[in-house]
């Protein structure tokens, strides 16, 4: 018998095809390693998604360099209903945040944030978009990554204890 997730995560950049599916696939990398895979969800979608397009082969290189797979990962819209049944939203940049805060209601919006802001030590402004540039691009991204989800696993696993899902 599987246990309902405790948590759910969605990570937003603007195609899903670079900057989402790379911290979608970090994150769960991460809760694997920790035990935690089947106590979170993971997500992630486009604000302007190119529907149904793999992830950009230079993103599944970088990632693949650590383990982590994105090759069966495609490309999704975030929908009204993601908006409602995420606890977490987490926008790759200002463009992102401030599509998603206008598409949400008022009601939900404490939901979202920019990953960026997760970062521990200094809070990192936004991911940027490695589309358009070279492999180097997608390298730093997943640097930036890194350091955003050190800040942000430090908030979940504290969130996960107080309801009994870590037994460490």
């Amino acid at each position: 018998m599987f246990s309902k997730p405790s948590v759910t995560i969605l990570m937003v950049c603007t195609a899903n095809i670079c900057r989402s599916p790379m911290a979608e696939g970090l994150l769960r990398e991460e809760l694997k390693l920790r035990g935690l895979r089947r106590k979170v969800t993971v997500d992630s979608a486009g604000t302007s998604a190119m529907l149904g397009h793999s992830v950009d082969s230079r993103a599944q290189l970088v990632c693949a360099r650590e383990g982590i797979d994105l090759r069966k990962s495609r490309a999704r819209q975030v929908t009204a209903a993601d908006l409602l049944r995420f606890d977490y939203i987490l926008a790759m940049d200002r463009r992102n945040l401030q599509w998603l805060h206008d598409s949400c209601p008022a009601s939900h919006r404490d939901r979202i944030s920019r990953l960026g802001s997760w970062a521990q030590r200094d809070p990192i402004d936004d991911i940027p978009d490695p589309y358009f540039g070279s492999l180097a691009g997608f390298e730093s991204v997943l640097l930036k990554l890194h350091l955003c989800m050190d800040g942000f696993l430090a908030h979940l696993l504290e969130k996960l204890k107080p309801i009994g899902e870590i037994t460490e």
